[in-house]
């Protein structure tokens, strides 16, 4: 697809970007994607090209939106951080204290702050859920309830991919009343104009592309795991025994993600549908003001949010990860600008992210799924070009 148009605006400075943006279609595989960046509350990139699907169909227009898998899960802690900044959820207290079923079979001391550091000790399910069961909004927080931890809790962290979307879920509705769906509309898309949901609205679904999985082209490769010992990670993920394949089955057999009945559900650790210019402008906003919108954290809510909480050898995705209160940070397993970026991948392919002294608020989303987990080749392309312009 080397002849792919660019559309959209990159402002003087930013032009490696576009270069590399381009570069995505050209050498790595994009078919459909989009990239936005905001520098100290202002946009200066917004550019999309290829198809709306990855196998064609129309273009990927202006307004297209993308499911972005765990990139979702940025947005879902920042309703988390939000409450706890009104005052509303306290992030050192046991989650059995807002959500009294969780207390059983060991869990009486996790934290909300376990949650959000992924040290809740509950990654997988005994019994996985059906696509059905898992958009109902009962099943789900009713089996991580009654799930009997799978590696002590507060001791060890382990990436809770599926889970994260009960565990937040029901901490957002048991403190605030409203579905994380809701909340996220009412609090953070709303004030802010995003185009950004966990649960879309039947009105909006002609506008969200298809998302489908697609080959690395070579000579790419898998970006961080590259660097980590590879036979460990491939047996993890092929050993369908292993808490790697579990955590990630927890929902079995895998959904639909294409199916309206999935973008509709609020599955906050992979539902999440959004444009890249939406994801940037939120970032943008949780670290500073924004054109014609709110700030969303207090500068003592960044700090929080950033501060590593897990570092070293994750239970589930076998490499060293590093998590602040929900969100990823800078480091070998999810690069991002620098020592002080915060975010989230989405696995596959998308990434947003905030970066406080850089002043940058980051996302990029596409439609076509690599086989990758933490550190996608074309976000990656983008970010180095992003480095070279603000350095």
């Amino acid at each position: 697809m080397g002849g792919t148009e660019v559309h959209g605006v990159a402002e003087p400075g930013y032009e490696p970007v576009r270069a590399a943006f381009a570069g995505n279609f050209a050498r790595r595989g994009d078919r459909g994607a989009a990239v936005a960046v905001y520098r100290h509350g202002r946009k200066v990139v917004d550019l999309w090209g290829g198809t709306a699907a990855p196998d064609g169909g129309g273009p990927w227009r202006e307004e297209t939106a993308q499911t972005v898998r765990s990139a979702t899960k940025g947005v879902a802690a920042a309703c988390l951080l939000l409450l706890h900044q009104r005052g509303q959820l306290d992030l050192d207290a046991p989650v059995g204290a807002y959500w009294p079923q969780f207390k059983a079979r060991g869990k009486e001391r996790v934290t909300v702050r376990d949650v959000l550091a992924h040290r809740a000790g509950v990654p997988a399910l005994d019994e996985p859920l059906t696509p059905g069961q898992a958009l109902d909004g009962v099943s789900g927080p009713r089996a991580v309830a009654a799930q009997q931890p799978l590696f002590p809790p507060g001791q060890a962290h382990g990436y809770h991919a599926q889970t994260f979307s009960w565990l937040t879920g029901e901490l957002v509705l048991r403190a605030s009343g409203r579905t994380i769906g809701r909340f996220t509309a009412e609090e953070i898309a709303r004030p802010l104009g995003l185009d950004l949901w966990i649960g879309l609205p039947d009105g909006e679904a002609g506008r969200v592309g298809r998302i489908g999985d697609v080959e690395v082209p070579a000579p790419a490769v898998s970006g961080a795991l590259r660097s980590r010992p590879k036979q460990a990670v491939h047996e993890a993920y092929a050993d369908a025994g292993s808490l790697t394949r579990r955590a990630f089955a927890a929902i079995t057999p895998l959904p639909d993600e294409n199916d309206p009945a999935y973008r509709a559900g609020e599955l906050a650790a992979s539902g999440g549908i959004a444009t890249a210019r939406s994801l940037a402008r939120f970032y943008a906003a949780l670290i500073g003001e924004v054109a014609d919108g709110p700030r969303l954290f207090a500068p003592a809510t960044v700090t929080a949010a950033r501060t590593p909480e897990s570092d070293g050898p994750d239970r589930v995705l076998v490499v060293g990860t590093l998590f602040g209160l929900g969100y990823m940070l800078h480091g070998s397993s999810a690069p991002m600008l620098g020592p002080g970026s915060f975010g989230h991948p989405g696995r596959g392919g998308s990434l947003a992210f905030a970066d406080p002294e850089m002043g940058v608020g980051f996302g990029y989303v596409t439609n076509g799924m690599q086989r990758n987990v933490t550190a996608d080749p074309r976000a990656q392309a983008l970010v180095r070009a992003l480095r070279e312009c603000i350095r």
